[in-house]
């Protein structure tokens, strides 16, 4: 008797709500960096959650993980080829920011430049907003 393996499915073939828009955007090179990622790591069926949550040196701190389910509310979008997940909450923070890829000599690594934040932290991962009202304390990355 044969088995039949079924295929796993592209990027591509995983359902994007209708109603979402591309809240965040990657860079071209952001986007190739994980393409590799994934592949690499055999995350084919992945996004990437791009989210924001309370703490940091600003205020908010950004995070991002490897993601393959939606979350109620969750708006899921592409950008260069690379599925996006953004749930509610940061989505109204995120709206217009772009993900970038920086390589320096001091090592390379993911950068969200937000138009919304008012403030950053020069660590890079940590800002404020005009509306967020969060206590920001020292930058301890200097």
């Amino acid at each position: 008797m044969m088995t039949q393996t079924m295929p796993i499915p592209a990027i591509s073939d995983l359902p994007v709500a209708p109603e979402a828009t591309e809240i965040v955007e990657l860079s071209p090179l952001a986007a190739e960096k994980l393409q590799a990622i994934m592949q690499e790591k055999n995350l084919t069926t992945h996004g990437l959650r791009v989210f924001i949550a309370g703490g940091g040196c600003s205020g908010f701190q950004y995070g991002m993980a490897f993601e393959n389910q939606m979350e109620e509310g969750d708006f899921v979008f592409e950008s260069k080829g690379v599925r996006l997940y953004v749930d509610q909450a940061s989505a109204m923070y995120l709206e217009g920011a772009t993900v970038d890829y920086v390589d320096s000599l001091m090592g390379g690594g993911f950068r969200i430049e937000n138009p919304n934040a008012v403030s950053t932290c020069s660590c890079g991962q940590s800002f404020n907003t005009q509306s967020g009202g969060a206590a920001s304390g020292g930058c301890g990355h200097h």
